[in-house]
Formats: structure tokens, sequence, C-alpha cells
């Protein structure tokens, strides 16, 4: 049996899964890589970091990552994982493909991605078949943990958060307004920034307010892309990522209003990526 090493890459971190000719497999998680914000260098100390965890020769490496549905982004990934593994054969794909592989398997079906940013493919049970593209956290990403950020704190400095958690918000982060616009604008990885307000939304998920803002970006994702695919009526829909996993029973309740079916809710999916592969 080959030995088998499995990435699923986010913009937060990277899950690794090695399956080892005897069956058993070895995991290891790393910083995540994005080719379209990092230069080599920075991406290839998240491949150092992994080597010094897993050392082994590898027979074949898929690497699944945002920011790889560019032929040039996939090269760079391969590349550097060539001069570390250099006797592996090594496929490089989009974090979509890991989505549908993992929560369709060889099932047709709708795969989503809600997690710091987003995405949504159509999937015959092989391939892709169509995508509603999601422009990233800039335009788009409605109901990401981005898009969630962005608009909380929008919230925040226009004074349209109720004032109980307004004071509560200002005692957690003490952000003044010229701070932030400075974290945004200024420094590396603005979406991942404006994601990491997704936990205090998470602590305080209870309050109208917050249900409310986390039911309105997912009422946004569903109709601007999971209602855009044929058969989204007929279709189990399936959803991976952080936001859609803790999130789980507002996500349904929303895609029910729709006459939607959701039927797999993963936090990662690198588990059915394992699966997959075996």
């Amino acid at each position: 049996m080959s030995r088998i090493l499995i990435a699923d890459s986010g913009f937060t971190k990277t899950d690794w899964r090695l399956i080892k000719p005897d069956a058993s497999i070895a995991q290891a998680r790393t910083a995540g890589i994005n080719p379209y914000y990092q230069s080599l260098h920075e991406m290839e100390e998240v491949i150092q970091a992994l080597y010094g965890q897993m050392p082994e020769s590898m027979d074949k490496i898929y690497f699944y990552g945002t920011g790889c549905s560019s032929g040039t982004n996939r090269d760079k990934i391969a590349g550097l994982l060539q001069n570390y593994y250099p006797n592996a054969i090594i496929d490089v794909n989009h974090d979509l493909l890991a989505a549908a592989r993992s929560l369709c398997g060889a099932e047709a079906g709708i795969a989503c991605i809600i997690g710091t940013g987003t995405n949504s493919c159509l999937y015959n049970g092989q391939k892709i078949t169509a995508n509603v593209p999601s422009l990233g956290w800039a335009i788009a990403d409605e109901g990401g943990g981005t898009y969630l950020g962005k608009t909380l704190v929008t919230e925040y400095y226009r004074k349209e958060m109720p004032e109980h958690l307004r004071i509560i918000f200002k005692e957690t982060f003490d952000l003044t307004k010229d701070a932030f616009l400075t974290h945004v604008y200024q420094e590396p990885m603005p979406g991942r920034f404006l994601s990491t307000f997704a936990k205090f939304i998470g602590e305080h998920i209870k309050d109208p307010y917050m249900h409310q803002l986390v039911a309105s970006g997912f009422d946004k994702f569903i109709t601007k892309n999971v209602m855009k695919y044929e058969g989204f009526d007929r279709l189990p829909v399936h959803f991976t990522g952080s936001i859609a996993y803790h999130f789980g029973a507002i996500l349904r309740a929303s895609a029910q209003e729709k006459g939607i079916f959701v039927k797999h809710i993963s936090e990662h999916p690198i588990a059915g990526l394992t699966l997959f592969h075996q």
C-alpha cells in the first residue's frame, strides 16, 4: 500500500493526514496556506514545519487549498511540496473539490463551504459541474466568518448594535475606529482579522440580535448561492466549515424555510477526505 498524504488548507490552518502502508493514520496541523496572500517564502515555512513533523518519503500527496483554483497557484504549491517530498506524485486542487469529495463522496449533491470564507458547487458524484463564484471577502462571501465579523463591527461603529452588546464589545476589544481601519487597510490578511469577531458572535448567539445577524447571513448565502443551482430543491445540500458547524441549527432552519434539505454539516473536510482516498 502507498504512503498517502492528504492536506486540507484554509485561511488560518492546514490539516494533514498520512495514510500509512499498514492503514494506520497519522495527523498534523500547520498554519494555513493561501497563495493569493502569501509569498513563496511564507508558504515554504509552512511546508518546512510539516516536514519537521512528517519527514517520511511520500508516494502520493493530495493537497486541497484555498486559492488553488488558479493553475499558477497550484504549480507554486506543487513545486514547494516536491522540494521536500521529491518521490511523491503530487495533485493540488481547490478546497471546493475537497468539500465535494468529503461531503458527497460518490453521490450527486450541492457542497458548500462556510468558514472564514464561503464557496459552493454542484457535484455529480465524480466532478464539479457548476460553481457560483464566491468573489471573496471584499465583495461577497455572505454568511462566512469574515462577512459576519465585518457586519458586526460596522453595526457597532454605526451604533446599530443594541447598547448592551455595544458595552460588552467595547470592554472585550477596546478597539478604536482608527485601530480597526489600520488592521483592515494597512496590515496583512484583513479577512482573517475580520473573521476573529465571529467568536464574539458565538459567545452571545442566544441574544436575538446575534441570532438574526447569523440567520440573515445564511439566508443571503442560500439565496445567492445554493438556490442558483439546478435541482437545489431535490438534491441533498451539504456544508463544511467552522461557521456552518458552530451555527448549524440556525443554518438548517434557514434552509428549511426555503424547502432545502440539509444532509451533512461537518466542521472540517479532512475526515471525509481521508475516507475518500482510502
